[in-house]
This record gives structure tokens, sequence and C-alpha cells, in this order.
């Protein structure tokens, strides 16, 4: 009792000690240096370790902390890691046991902060100027300091409590007791648990002097923030009264204008310039009120289009079709209204009733970082990886997903103008990314040979067909084809890589679209997926790149640009844009949106080279009409968080169905158990499924080496024929691409499928 004893811990502290950790049977306990910080435990061999090697650790947000006896306990994470520790004394390991609570309570609440945090900040009223933004901030961070000194006062009244109690019934125990030689072990233990006490008991005071410094410290200073932002109010009040004048001023301006002066390349800046007495010191407001973007990587900007253009009739702009009174119409209206064969509304027949649910995702806790540590830098389709991280889809289903807003393309196959049809066209290609935004489970690399057919002729007027056509590098080819006059082909082949923090999913391979009717050839590209937060941290994913929609036929085009996710950027998140232009390079059209939301277009009028960019250069600026809506997102049906996120698509994929190939996705057995949750099953189906794959790609090899010996052959590779595709030069996009051939469709109408390899 008289040595020195080590600091008592306290909520948020990092707690440092040496320990006696279990090894092995050989070696049995072996002393190390744990360090206890941010709710995560980690050991070192030595002290000196801690600058450059870690030997472990352990989140404890997801740890089970259990006591063995005097001196041993025991933490784990529900299989993947436990650690079997022994402290020199009882009283040294019940300060372990102490700061270990703490700090698996405080990193519960963190989890959950940090769970909740994509849906808390929409919620905060944005405030103005970044004073404002900084205060409001502050506050939220200290109301946060104090609930996590709250709940730390919790957990040590609940300490109190159970060791208050331990030291009552040692207390009863020693009354009861005869003098003789039990009594000094009763008092050692007495002894002992008093100390208990006092530990806990000190650490519940240090809580409590934190909280009260805390609520002291910003008493004064938020009474003085509640009053700057009332001030702040009413000055924005008598700003937005003002603002509101200068509006109508400016309207009555607009419609007093006969001829505006069409030298000056920013309208919007020119009339306000000459309405307003103030001078340069609108500009500011005037840039926030007009333009689309302001970061740095933006190449244009739009404004609102000459009132004049309101008025005149489209027959006085090339390409566009009339204007006059149309200016609220929605898009469908202007390109479809002129269509003499639109399709009249016929009365529809009854169709198959689908599956709006699926079985809950489990609550299964899987280490990841066990798994991807050795896997840094290698490709993913090489990685065996356990079910816990899929969902329960093929990649094949997941490009089928691509045809969730088909509508789109169906409106685009009645276009007369092919300027029109590709802005639907782009938004299409853009609609194909909207599910991914919660997407973040691993779809199931197909089996070669494995296909998935969408048979939705009778309802929605399409069927599309995906084989998997190569494994080394996996490829996927998809052909779909519409009675509304278009067929969809695309190759894609996935390019992967773990980069520790993040991943990146390259897709390689072209998509297009054909139109009968006009016979409009459109290809194009995807961009890069990227995941982060791979190891710590909530998983969130993001599109990144850019993407040029080619009409081949008319030399139309459209260049969308993903936006990156940036923490200091202004713009919306996801953001996308897109210009369309024709092949002289003329913008017709500007797009602008979120992949995971909306997008809408809005006519061009006139362009004119506008303001410098921070890095010099130079800026177009599109005078356009207002924009109207061409693709919003569907809602998640009810329960998808518990359902993968699935959208109402998603989920009928994998719904069996009679008739379909034996090598249909639907029959994958490891796919079929992991959704119907029996996740250990699906783990060991898999690996049988991969092992025949590899035992049958062997036996492929050695009968091509076989074949290698004739005078008729003379290689010995794997030359895998495909089942339903074959591949082609597309002489129109110069590509080489694998090409649906046929016949899939007429073996599924007679049920000859004799043909199709066992692959399951």
């Amino acid at each position: 009792m008289s040595e020195p004893k080590p600091p008592t811990p306290t909520p948020g502290d990092t707690y440092k000690g040496w320990l006696f950790k279990w090894t092995n049977y050989i070696k049995g306990y072996q002393r190390r240096w744990f360090v206890l910080s941010n709710g995560l435990l980690s050991y070192y061999r030595t002290q000196a370790e801690m600058g450059h090697t870690c030997r472990g650790t352990i989140n404890l947000a997801t740890a089970n902390i259990a006591v063995e006896d005097s001196c041993n306990f025991v933490i784990s994470n529900g299989g993947a890691q436990t650690y079997h520790l022994k402290a020199n004394s009882e009283v040294e390991r019940q300060r372990w046991i102490t700061a270990l609570e703490l700090a698996k309570a405080k990193a519960v609440r963190m989890q959950a902060e940090s769970d909740d945090s994509g849906d808390d900040c929409p919620a905060v009223p944005p405030t103005s100027g970044q004073g404002g933004s900084c205060r409001n901030s502050e506050v939220q961070s200290t109301l946060r300091t104090l609930n996590s000194k709250v709940e730390d006062l919790t957990t040590c009244n609940d300490l109190i409590v159970k060791h208050g109690s331990a030291l009552q019934r040692s207390l009863s125990e020693l009354e009861g007791i005869r003098v003789g030689g039990d009594m000094g072990e009763k008092i050692r233990q007495v002894t002992e648990r008093a100390t208990l006490f006092r530990i806990t008991s000190n650490a519940m005071i240090n809580a409590c002097r934190d909280f009260l410094s805390l609520a002291q410290n910003h008493s004064k200073r938020w009474q003085k923030a509640l009053q700057v932002e009332r001030d702040q109010r009413i000055r924005l009040e008598e700003t937005l009264e003002q603002l509101a004048k200068q509006h109508n001023h400016l309207e009555r301006a607009f419609r007093g204008a006969t001829v505006l002066p069409p030298s000056f390349s920013n309208p919007a800046l020119g009339n306000k310039g000459s309405v307003s007495g103030k001078g340069d010191a609108s500009d500011e407001d005037d840039d926030n009120e007009f333009f689309d973007a302001m970061e740095d990587p933006a190449e244009f900007i739009t404004v609102p289009a000459d009132p004049k253009y309101h008025r005149r009739s489209g027959s006085n702009v090339s390409g566009i079709s009339s204007e006059t009174g149309m200016d609220d119409q929605s898009f469908d209206e202007l390109s479809l209204a002129s269509n003499p064969e639109s399709p009249q509304p016929l009365e529809l027949e009854p169709v198959r009733q689908r599956r709006t649910r699926i079985p809950d995702k489990p609550n299964y806790y899987l280490n990841l970082w066990s798994v991807m540590k050795n896997c840094i830098g290698k490709e993913l389709s090489k990685i065996p990886m356990p079910v816990n991280f899929n969902e329960p889809l093929s990649m094949l289903q997941r490009l089928s997903e691509d045809l969730e807003y088909y509508e789109l393309l169906d409106k685009a196959a009645k276009c007369q103008s092919s300027l029109e049809q590709m802005c639907y066209v782009a938004a299409f290609t853009v609609s194909s990314y909207s599910t991914t935004v919660h997407r973040t489970g691993k779809p199931f690399n197909p089996l070669l040979g494995e296909t998935f057919e969408l048979d939705r002729l009778t309802e929605c007027g399409y069927r599309s067909l995906c084989e998997q056509v190569s494994h080394h590098p996996p490829a996927a080819a998809h052909h779909a084809i519409s009675e509304k006059g278009w067929m969809l082909r695309q190759e894609i082949t996935l390019a992967s890589k773990f980069r520790g923090k993040y991943l990146s999913v390259m897709p390689l391979g072209s998509i297009q679209c054909i139109f009968d009717k006009s016979n409009n050839h459109y290809s194009w590209k995807k961009v890069t997926t990227t995941v982060h937060n791979i190891i710590v941290g909530k998983l969130w994913i993001d599109q990144s790149g850019e993407i040029d929609v080619v009409n081949h036929r008319t030399g139309d085009r459209c260049h969308l640009k993903f936006a990156p996710y940036s923490y200091f950027s202004r713009d919306v998140p996801r953001k996308v844009t897109g210009v369309v232009t024709d092949k002289d390079g003329k913008a017709h059209y500007v797009l602008s949106g979120t992949w995971d939301e909306k997008m809408e277009f809005s006519r061009v009028m006139q362009s004119s080279k506008g303001e410098n960019g921070t890095e010099g250069k130079q800026r177009t600026v599109y005078q356009t009409l207002k924009a109207k809506e061409i693709w919003t997102k569907n809602p998640l049906p009810e329960g998808a968080e518990n359902m993968y996120y699935f959208s109402s698509l998603a989920l009928t994929l994998n719904e069996p169905e009679e008739g379909v190939a034996p090598t249909d996705s639907r029959r994958r057995p490891d796919q079929r158990l992991m959704e119907d949750g029996r996740w250990d099953e699906a783990n060991a189906e898999k690996q049988r499924l991969e092992e025949k794959q590899r035992n049958t790609r062997r036996e492929r090899e050695r009968e091509a080496i076989k074949a290698a010996s004739s005078p008729e052959e003379g290689t010995h590779q794997d030359n895998y024929q495909a089942m339903w595709f074959e591949k082609l030069d597309d002489p129109v996009s110069g590509e080489t691409l694998h090409v649906y051939k046929g016949g899939y469709w007429e073996a599924k109408d007679q049920g000859s499928w004799d043909m199709c390899p066992d692959i399951f």
C-alpha cells in the first residue's frame, strides 16, 4: 500500500500501463505495454515501439469485458480478437476494468453519433457568414462534450453502486465470522474493496469537477452568443425586406425594357449595376444569386437568359422547338407533343405481383482489418472474401439494375431532335448510379458461364440478359432490347485496388445504346467508384470522373462531370454537371443535379466567354431558360436500411422464377443462403463453388494442352467460349465487345437447357 499508485482513470483520458498478455501454451503470459485511447486498446512489446510498431488493436465499442478472477480479465469482440490479460494485483486489475468500461461507454456513444451524423447535418439551419457557422459548430461541440460528461457521470454512478454493494457484503461477512485464521483474509478483502470503492469515487469526483468546470466556463459565452444571434436575426430580417424591394424593382425594370444591349456577356450583372446605386458593393451578392458553381473546377457558369428569348418563337432559333407560351411546360411535353406517333394510353393487362421484402440483414460482426490487412495493393477479384462483406446479389444483377429508369430510354426513343434525345440518354447514364449511394456491400463475383435474365416484357416492354464471359480478368456482357425501339448493350470489366483507407473500382469497357427509328448510336463509359473508410469509420461511396456520351451518327456530344466529394467545397455533394453540344461544338443544353437524387436540364439561348477563374482559365457563360426536371430518383421501399438498402427493383432480382436457365444467378446456392440469413452455410458453399470453378478451369487448360499437340492447334491457353455472346468489332464506334448472338429466349420457350454447363 505504500508504493506509488498509478493515476485514477478519468473519463476521456489516455490510460497506459504494463499488463501480462497470454500468447500461447509455450510462452504463456508475456509482459506487454498497453495503451487505451479514443476507444481503442492497443499493445506493444515495449514503450519504445509506440512510435512505429503496433502489435494489435481492439475496438472497445463492440468488445465484451469479462473478469475471470482476482487478477485476470478477458476482452473479446465476438471471436475475431480475444485478449486474455493479467494484472499484478486485484487493485491494478480494477483500475484497468474501470478505465475500459468508461472508454467502452464513450466509444459506443461516439459510434452512435457517427452513424447519425449524415442525417443530423442537413437539419442544422444555415447561418449567414462564416462567424455564425463557427459559433453554431462551437455550441454543438460543447453540447456534445457536456452530454458525454453526463454519460460519464452515469457510468461512474453505476460503478459506485456496484462496488458499494460489494463492500457492504464484505462488511456483513466480516461481522459474522469468528475471530481466528479467517480474520486476516477477510480484513484484506475488505481493504481491497474499500480501495476499489475509493478509486471509483475519485473517478466520479473528477467527472463531476470536469462537468462543473465546463458548465461555468461556457455559461457566459452562451448568453453572449445568444444575444449576438438575436441581433443577427434582426439584421437579416431587415436585409431580407430590402432585397424583396430590390427584387420587385428589378422585375419592373425587366418588364419595361424593350431591347437589351447585346454587347455585355453577363446581363444579370449589367442590369443589377444599372438599377442599383451601390455599384460594386452588390457584386458578391450577385455571384451568389446567379452562378451555379463557385469552385475552381467549374468549366462554365449559367445565368438567366435574356427575357426576349421567352417572347421569341422557336423558329428563329436554330434546332430548337417553338417556345411560345411553353416556358412552364415539362420537357416531356415539349419533346413529345409534336410526335405524331406517340402511343395512346392502353389498358394494361394483369401482371405478376413481385415481392416487396426480403429477410432482414443479420447483425453478424466481423473484423474487417483482420481480412483486409493482407490484401493491400491486390486485385479485389482475386481476394477470397466471406459473405459478411457481400450483398445477396451478383454483379450480373447489379448490371441489370441499370435498367431501373428504363422510362428515360422509352422517352428518348420518341424524341424528334437528336439533341433532346441526348439529354435523356445522359440522364439515363447518371441514373444508373443512384442505387449505389448506400450500397456498401460487395456483389458476388459471378462464376464463369453464369447468366442472369430480367424479363419485364409484359410489365415494362423490355427484356435483358447478362453473362459472365471471362473470369480473369472478370468481364460481364449485357444485352437489353425494348419494344419501344431501343437496344442497350455493354461489356464491363472491373479493375479494383484496395488502398488501405479506401477502395477504388474502375469499370473498364463500353456501354452502347441504339435507337431503331433514328438509327442514332450512342456510346459512353463509366466513372470510378470509391468506397471510403474501409478500416475505420462509417463506409460511404463516392462517384467521380468524367463521361463523354457520343452520338456516332450526328456527332452530338454530352460531357458529364461527376465532382468528387470535398469537405471544403461549397457545392452540394455528389454534384453532376453536363453540356450537350452539336458536332460543331455549339452548346444547346446544360444539365445539372446530383447522381443520387435528380437531374435538371435547361436550354441554352446564348453563350459567351466570361471571367477568368482563379487559375486563369476562362469559363464559358451560358444564358439559359428556366431549368426543368428530367429525372428524379424513386424513393426507397420501407425498411430498406434493414434490406441492404435495396431499391424496389433490386428486391425482385433474386426472387425465384420458374423456367430460367440452370446457370441463372437466382439458382446460385451461396447467394440464396445469404439472402435467407444462413451466412455460415453460405460461406462454406461459396468456398465449394470457387474450388469447383478452379478445377473446371484446370480441366479446360489440360484439354487445351492436348489439343495443342495436334498440327491444327498452336496454343494451350484457356480459350473459353461464351454461351450466348460472341466477340465482334463494332463498325460504328470502332470498339470490340461481346454482342448477343441470339438463341437464349428461344431455348427458354422450348425449355431446352441441355447445352448449359454445370457451374453450381
